[in-house]
């Protein structure tokens, strides 16, 4: 199925949670925000959100400074 990660076209398997997605663009666990459609998503629930076909999620990295 395809989703839409930061504007560009994600191919992830069927039924993928929120947390496959990140292992499979290889991005790290933590220091990251995440929302579907516009909803934050709950580090403490990435392992059982059920991604769909066309949803739309923005990944933002942590950075840090000052």
């Amino acid at each position: 199925m395809n989703v839409i990660v930061n504007e560009s076209p994600v191919e992830i398997a069927e039924n993928s949670t929120v947390e496959q997605l990140l292992n499979h663009l290889d991005k790290p666990l933590k220091g990251c925000a995440l929302a579907v459609n516009q909803s934050i998503i709950s580090r403490s629930k990435w392992s059982e959100y059920k991604l769909r076909e066309g949803d739309q999620i923005s990944l933002f990295q942590a950075i840090a400074g000052g």
